[in-house]
């Protein structure tokens, strides 16, 4: 087993149409790397898991509760599991690192 992962050698997973993720994951956590084109949502949705991120390049509308944000390079966001959430890209494409605890087995393909 290699300890290093290469985010490029493995294909993409749909999220929602113009949302892709790749997916790593150890023992307690999973690590996605989402690239989100623009005009595109990723609907409100809800899981168990608590999940952190931080946006890397672009930019993105967040809404977390009702508590809504546009977030750049470097903004990070904490979800509680269970809370509703979403993502929107206007005119510029995202690309994000998410962290789930624990891992999300359905996100393991």
């Amino acid at each position: 087993m290699s300890y290093f992962k290469t985010a490029g050698d493995r294909d993409p997973m749909e999220l929602a149409p113009g949302a892709r993720t790749r997916t790593f994951w150890g023992e307690n956590m999973l690590l996605s790397l989402v690239e989100i084109d623009a005009n595109t949502e990723v609907p409100n949705h809800t899981h168990p898991h608590e999940q952190g991120g931080i946006v890397i390049e672009g930019e993105m509308e967040m809404g977390i509760a009702g508590e809504v944000r546009v977030l750049k390079p470097g903004d990070m966001y904490i979800i509680p599991g269970n809370v509703e959430h979403y993502a929107k890209c206007g005119a510029v494409p995202v690309v994000a690192l998410d962290i789930f605890s624990p891992v999300r087995t359905e996100f393991q393909y």
